[in-house]
């Protein structure tokens, strides 16, 4: 289950849940997606960095100029591989560009410090963070049925409320509480209480029907998967689970997330990712 080293290049790629999704992509692939992940990876870390807010928005204008670079006629000019990956993943698998203008839409929305007061303000945020690197690997692995793209952006959905359900502390501290003001209302959780890691009834209740939430949307995706294309997304079925997994480790957990972060092993990783490359059914 080796990937080689000229992808692993991009993401050091083992120590991310990702890498046990697409190990089993033909290379040319499994480069791709690498190249669409490392980008991606840059973005996080213009936002995540701690960069004061003219430093943020200069990186952000490189950000931009770098992709500008990958869909330009000639690239021949790029000189980071990673990059010079990317221009020839959009080619050979004509990936569409309103996707990663829209994740870019979505690094603002973290630079701007903004908070949501409803889900609706929220699904957009994970629309453009995370359906779109769905929307874009699905080009690269292939698809018949047009379906496939409302199975992307649910299945982006899914993730996203996972990474940020098991990282509500750990965001908290940064200065972003991504859940909904209308659902901490609901429950009488005040945001000071997530940063401070108050592990009580209502954060409790809270966290139960925000995992309720992220359950109804794998449920969508797998829903709006066809049978035609179950195939060519198993790399994103492989994800699904090992995220399944995590939120299933949440509620094991009794919705503690504070603390040490919630992980699936490396060993149930490459089980899960095995399993499911086998047609096994992960969602128990």
């Amino acid at each position: 289950m080796n990937v080689s080293s000229k992808s692993t290049h991009f993401t050091n790629a083992r120590v991310t849940n990702f890498y046990y999704a697409f190990v089993f992509l033909p290379p040319a692939k499994r480069l791709a997606i690498e190249a669409v992940y490392a980008f991606a990876r840059r973005g996080d870390d213009i936002t995540d960095s701690g960069l004061d807010p003219t430093e943020a928005a200069a990186g952000l204008a490189r950000y931009r100029q770098a992709l500008d670079a990958c869909y330009a006629e000639d690239t021949s000019h790029i000189d980071s591989p990673e990059l010079r990956a990317l221009a020839v993943a959009i080619k050979r698998f004509n990936i569409p560009r309103q996707p990663f203008e829209d994740l870019i839409l979505g690094l603002e929305m973290d630079l701007s410090g903004k908070r949501y007061e409803t889900f609706e303000e929220l699904s957009l945020y994970c629309y453009r963070v995370a359906s779109t690197i769905g929307l874009i690997c699905i080009e690269i692995f292939g698809y018949q049925n047009p379906r496939t793209r409302d199975y992307a952006v649910n299945l982006g959905t899914a993730l996203q409320l996972v990474n940020i359900l098991r990282d509500i502390q750990r965001d908290a501290q940064r200065g972003r509480i991504y859940i909904p003001q209308e659902d901490l209302d609901r429950y009488g959780v005040r945001p000071a209480e997530l940063l401070a890691g108050a592990y009580n009834d209502p954060f409790i209740e809270l966290m139960q029907f925000e995992c309720d939430r992220a359950r109804h949307y794998f449920d969508l995706a797998r829903q709006m998967l066809p049978p035609e294309d179950r195939r060519s997304m198993k790399a994103a079925e492989i994800m699904a689970a090992i995220y399944w997994g995590i939120l299933k480790r949440i509620q094991k957990r009794c919705y503690n997330v504070f603390g040490k972060r919630v992980r699936v092993p490396r060993p149930m990783k490459i089980w899960t990712a095995l399993t499911v490359y086998l047609g096994a059914e992960w969602k128990k």
